[in-house]
C-alpha cells in the first residue's frame, strides 16, 4: 500500500503518466498504420482506463490520503 502522496516531478502534469505515455504510443501506433479506424481505439481505451482503473485508484487514494489527495485532484488534471 502507498505510504506518501507523490505530487512532484512528472505528478505535477498529470495524474496518471503511466496511462498518458500509453495513450501517445497508441496514437503514434495509430499515425504509424495510416489508418484511421485505428484512431478509434484511442476513445475506447481512455474510456476504459477511466472506468475500469482511474476511478477505482482514485477512490483508494482519497481513502489513504483524505484531503491532501483532493487538492492534489483539483490542482492538476486526470491526463493533461
Amino acid at each position: 500500500s502507498a505510504s506518501v502522496l507523490v505530487s512532484g516531478g512528472i505528478y505535477r502534469f498529470t495524474r496518471n503518466p503511466m496511462f498518458l505515455g500509453l495513450l501517445l504510443a497508441l496514437l503514434a501506433w495509430a499515425v504509424f498504420l495510416s489508418n484511421p479506424l485505428a484512431l478509434l481505439f484511442l476513445p475506447v481505451y481512455v474510456l476504459y482506463i477511466n472506468r475500469f482503473q482511474i476511478i477505482p485508484e482514485e477512490r483508494i487514494l482519497a481513502s489513504l490520503f483524505g484531503t491532501g489527495y483532493s487538492a492534489y485532484k483539483e490542482s492538476v488534471r486526470r491526463w493533461m
